[in-house]
């Protein structure tokens, strides 16, 4: 396993995580737990989760999980906070009260002492943001936590982040979790530059584009039942239109060049590019998992980038997948 450090810290992970999203939802515990000890004798030593994951549940398994194998303290354990998780007007958001009681929270869920890596799933504007890093140096300087991390901020958010953290003597994150994959290339514009530069680790989410990328679709329609798009035709065609087929042709081409599966190479490209750390993978079955590890032993030449840049082009953005799930924002895609 090629262990990569964790931007500037200089923790080891694996070059793939696992993500556990599924987990006490969609993939009940038994198969959750079979699939984290599979995931883990595989030599996969970084994992994944968040509170608002299943309400809770997801954490629950993880915790369980690391307890049985007896692994925690070789495992970097990630979880996240930000969304809701109650009723009430402070059950959400990037605010002292609501972080340190999630802190706490987690804690209790995952079973264990502390969070590795405790990362703000979203940002929020209208909290200044030393507010929410006083709070989470406080949980560092408490033990509860050893590194802090963001998810789906901008290049110009993480800078002020680093400014403030400076400014105020405070420890500062040491990640980012973009959504990233062949059709949605936008963080190569600012996002990797400032990662590289001000070490931060890029843990890509939805490497697989929601499960576009594993070549399940395709132009017809008649999607396989249980998928994300089962049913939503409608939506699916908004979202996934020409360009996007045209990049899968594309991969399912090196793929079959490469001897490997569409999924397996599409994670790879990801894997492999510039910045990247660690992809974050979400399986929701055994199989899918044994499908993404292959992704570790595939090789990504410069003609097979060169092909895939023809159709997916550096820096610009395809599919409105986020634009769909998150409402128009940051990463909804320009018409």
């Amino acid at each position: 396993m090629d262990y990569r450090s964790l931007g500037r810290t200089g923790v080891k992970v694996s070059p793939l995580c696992l993500g556990t999203m599924n987990f006490g939802g969609r993939t009940d515990e038994k198969d959750a737990l079979d699939i984290i000890q599979r995931a883990m004798e595989q030599g996969i030593n970084f994992i994944d989760t968040a509170n608002v994951y299943n309400d809770g549940e997801s954490e629950k398994v993880v915790g369980k999980a690391l307890k049985k194998s007896g692994e925690r303290d070789q495992i970097v354990l990630a979880t996240k906070v930000h969304g809701s998780m109650g009723k009430g007007p402070n059950d959400r958001g990037n605010h002292r009260r609501h972080i340190v009681a999630q802190c706490d929270a987690s804690l209790k869920r995952l079973d264990t002492d502390r969070i590795d890596l405790y990362q703000i799933h979203r940002p929020m504007s209208e909290i200044p943001i030393d507010e929410t890093l006083r709070a989470l140096d406080d949980l560092i300087r408490a033990g509860k936590v050893l590194y802090v991390g963001s998810s789906t901020f901008a290049a110009w958010q993480l800078m002020e982040s680093v400014m403030v953290s400076r400014e105020l003597g405070l420890n500062r994150f040491v990640s980012e979790q973009p959504p990233y994959h062949l059709l949605d290339r936008r963080i190569e514009r600012e996002l990797v530059p400032f990662c590289r530069t001000y070490g931060f680790a890029v843990l890509p989410w939805s490497p697989l584009a929601g499960g576009f990328l594993t070549g399940k679709y395709s132009r017809e329609g008649g999607w396989p039942q249980g998928s994300r798009y089962a049913g939503k035709e409608n939506r699916f065609r908004k979202q996934f239109q020409d360009r996007a087929f045209d990049v899968m042709d594309a991969l399912d081409e090196v793929a079959e060049q490469a001897g490997t599966t569409s999924s397996q190479f599409a994670l790879a490209w990801c894997m492999h590019q510039p910045g990247v750390t660690s992809p974050i993978i979400g399986p929701r079955t055994m199989e899918q998992l044994e499908d993404n590890l292959g992704a570790l032993e595939v090789e990504v030449t410069d003609d097979h980038r060169a092909r895939l840049d023809e159709v997916a082009t550096p820096g610009d953005g395809i599919a409105s997948f986020y634009e769909a799930d998150f409402g128009p924002g940051r990463y909804a895609v320009p018409r």
